[in-house]
């Protein structure tokens, strides 16, 4: 029997995940047994949990976090709503987002019986304020904002959109899952530190280069988190606010490696060469005539034909599309300009070759 290999990243070009830190890939191996979810009892792994609440908290501009280490975004994202549901303690909520939303938010929904409000994003791919503030009514107990969309890398007008929230007394969570470890050497007014956001979804087994599951979830405000927990009687551990009980360990870990090692300036030095890779993509798809969404984050959304698309799917490229047709690149730090190169090249074979139907 044919042994199973790891997926190498050579050719993918459509995951926000990508290979781990070698310190962060060290660091999982010692605690992978390890289960931060009974913290009482694994106290070595639940220091290192502090350590990288403590890092996230740097890079989004708390200085005070109250969260934990999730399995990944959809983890937190449905954390984040659960908790605003129990501390509005509201018999018929609702939550409002923009359609560019992660698709977690519909899981959310379903798993916890909240209505999910769905509003228009403008012209350019980031929530519209005016169609958020419609949607709020007395029942709303969140208000949902992305910075760094899955499909376009935009960033919602996080500042606007936390005043639409807390004057319609909700809460305001922002889903930075990819974003969150480039953001902070952009422009961008999206953190903790540029407006009174409650909570955030942020992903070190993203662009922060931890092993996976590696995702985070963080609050201002530590009685919302204390609306999560239950109690749990027969671990060390007093209580649990997480979703899932046992927890991973090595995620943990690597995370905290991974943030010591790059934070701040591996993580700036990651994300100019990616944003520049992205820059460059862009001008050159371009230049070939097809008609590409300038990227604000290192993400590249661009109309290519089906055929030409399925074709490079079959010469081994791991490329997807956004909802709306787009082929969609994802420069992540395993993202090299030669492979740019080399996929720009079998696009330009498929140019001038016949066309697929």
């Amino acid at each position: 029997m044919q042994r199973a290999a790891p997926q190498e990243f050579d050719r993918v070009l459509s995951s926000m995940c990508t290979r781990p830190h070698p310190a962060a890939r060290k660091a999982a191996e010692r605690f992978f047994a390890t289960n931060p979810g009974d913290p009482a009892t694994y106290q070595a792994v639940a220091a290192l949990e502090e350590d990288a609440l403590s890092y996230l908290g740097d890079i989004t501009g708390l200085s005070a976090p109250h969260g934990y280490v999730t399995s990944g975004g959809t983890e937190a994202n449905i954390q984040a709503i659960r908790a605003a549901r129990n501390h509005a303690r509201d018999d018929d909520p609702n939550v409002v987002a923009p359609e560019s939303i992660h698709f977690s938010f519909q899981k959310a929904a379903d798993v916890l019986d909240v209505e999910l409000r769905i509003v228009p994003v403008d012209d350019d791919y980031r929530a519209n304020v005016a169609a958020v503030r419609e949607a709020v009514d007395e029942r709303t107990v969140l208000v949902a904002g992305v910075a760094g969309t899955t499909e376009f890398g935009r960033v919602d007008p996080i500042p606007e959109l936390t005043a639409v929230a807390h004057d319609a007394g909700a809460l305001m969570h922002v889903d930075a899952a990819w974003g969150g470890f480039v953001l902070p050497f952009t422009d961008h007014e999206w953190s903790f530190a540029h407006a009174p956001v409650d909570s955030m979804t942020i992903d070190p087994h993203k662009y922060g280069q931890a092993v996976v599951p590696a995702g985070g979830l963080l609050f201002r405000d530590k009685s919302v988190v204390d609306s999560l927990a239950v109690d749990t009687p027969y671990l060390e551990s007093a209580s649990q606010a997480s979703l899932t009980g046992t927890r991973s360990g090595a995620g943990v870990a690597s995370a905290a490696a991974a943030m010591r090692e790059l934070w701040p300036d591996g993580y700036r030095d990651v994300y100019e060469r990616q944003q520049a890779n992205a820059d460059w993509l862009y001008d050159e798809l371009r230049a070939r005539g097809y008609d590409a969404v300038e990227p604000e984050l290192p993400l590249v959304a661009a109309s290519v034909p089906d055929g030409q698309f399925e074709s490079l799917r079959d010469l081994g490229w791991r490329i997807s599309r956004t909802a709306s047709g787009e082929l969609r690149i994802v420069c992540m730090p395993h993202v090299s300009r030669e492979s740019l190169r080399a996929f720009l090249s079998d696009l330009d074979d498929l140019r001038s070759g016949p066309a697929r139907n």
